[in-house]
């Protein structure tokens, strides 16, 4: 063990500098931390904090004792004269690659609800903590106080800011058995009644149809025209997979009989 840990030693030049990746070996526990040998000619600092993006403090931390292996460098203290460490920040280096891999993949998730705001849903997507908004959540999703888990895809991804915004509408509607294509013809229950325009629920995916498209002649009042729960036949005049929704229109329906 000795023998390799001294090899991996010799693999890294020790002219270090803040953000450098070097091998090293947990020596032993401090109140706050734990020192690290990274050679020789300079001690190195892990604090607490550091250990891990996923790191309990109810874990035994003897664990970490004699363990070997990489560290980024945070920064050096003059006055301990130390290099100060950091595992965290190599995972969330990691868990970025991965996150960019996966938006490349145009993947669909389950992940567990860490908690819920009066904004939306917190979650965690490769150990980074994540959202989505209200305005993402599905119709059919606003139970989710009562489900551990949500279905959902990457909508936003700014690495600088460590911030991810996921949607579940995205995901429902790319996760559809039902293949949703434009010009499609179809029945839709209203669910919700605006001042422009209806909300619909087509196979259980949101759609809305905009008073512009509801008919030749301008509807002064949708309420009195339309009721929740009553089913239209509307057509599908575009499909937008990334905001996960669908527009309708009912107008090109009526134009089409009356030609």
């Amino acid at each position: 063990m000795h023998k390799d840990f001294k090899f991996m030693l010799e693999r890294y030049s020790y002219n270090l500098h803040p953000g450098d990746i070097v091998a090293g070996k947990i020596l032993y526990k401090e109140t706050k931390g734990f020192i690290v040998n990274i050679g020789d000619q300079v001690a190195g600092y892990l604090p607490m904090e550091e250990i891990s993006l996923t790191f309990q403090y109810s874990i035994d931390n003897n664990l970490f004792i004699n363990m070997t292996r990489e560290f980024f460098i945070l920064t050096y203290n003059k006055t301990k004269k130390q290099l100060i460490l950091s595992i965290k920040r190599l995972e969330y280096m990691q868990s970025w690659k991965r996150i960019k891999q996966i938006q490349k993949e145009n993947i669909v998730f389950n992940l567990p609800i860490t908690a819920l705001n009066k904004g939306g849903i917190i979650t965690y997507l490769e150990n980074i903590q994540s959202f989505i908004p209200n305005s993402h959540i599905s119709i059919n999703n606003y139970s989710y106080k009562n489900t551990k888990n949500v279905m959902c895809k990457l909508l936003i991804t700014d690495e600088k800011n460590n911030q991810i915004i996921l949607s579940n509408k995205s995901a429902i509607l790319q996760s559809s058995k039902h293949k949703f294509c434009i010009g499609e013809i179809a029945y839709g229950k209203i669910i919700q009644i605006k001042q422009y325009g209806l909300f619909l629920e087509l196979n259980k995916i949101l759609a809305l149809m905009h008073i512009s498209e509801i008919g030749s002649n301008y509807i002064s009042n949708l309420y009195q025209t339309f009721s929740i729960e009553q089913i239209i036949k509307v057509q599908i005049i575009h499909i937008d997979f990334k905001q996960g929704r669908l527009s309708l229109s009912k107008k090109l329906i009526i134009n089409h009989h009356q030609q």
